[in-house]
């Protein structure tokens, strides 16, 4: 099923707030993924889904090569599960990594001070498909 990003519902919320792990999936060439696990956070507000990672992280390091890339988050608990289809970028802005940084906190746990090492990943959601029962 496909899911608005502008319009989702507050079960497909609620989904995106709790304590799940996701995989990180970026089209590095026609025939290269790279998959990586990932803590994320998702912002209603934006349509945006947030990554903290450090710069010498390999998808950190794809991202700053190549300044965008097709990505998706795959979440699953069970039969429950969301594809969060978007472009990714990487950040080195302090005030956009602290708030990336307060939004993992609120969802996960704490992060660790990566001081100027932090990189925030951003993707800008534009299909979000999955099975997300009420």
């Amino acid at each position: 099923m496909q899911y608005p990003p502008d319009a989702l519902a507050d079960n497909a919320l609620a989904f995106f707030t709790e304590r799940h792990l996701a995989t990180l999936s970026l089209v590095v060439s026609g025939d290269e993924v790279h998959v990586t696990p990932v803590g994320f956070t998702w912002d209603n507000e934006t349509g945006t889904a947030r990554v903290i990672t450090f710069a010498a992280s390999k998808k950190a390091r794809l991202l700053e090569a190549a300044g965008s890339m097709t990505a998706t988050l795959c979440q699953v608990d069970g039969g429950r599960w969301a594809a969060l289809h978007g472009t990714a970028t990487v950040s080195s802005d302090p005030d956009v990594c602290a708030d990336a940084v307060r939004r993992y906190g609120e969802r996960y746990r704490p992060a660790k001070d990566r001081g100027p090492d932090r990189r925030a990943i951003e993707i800008v959601v534009e299909k979000i498909v999955g099975r997300i029962p009420e």
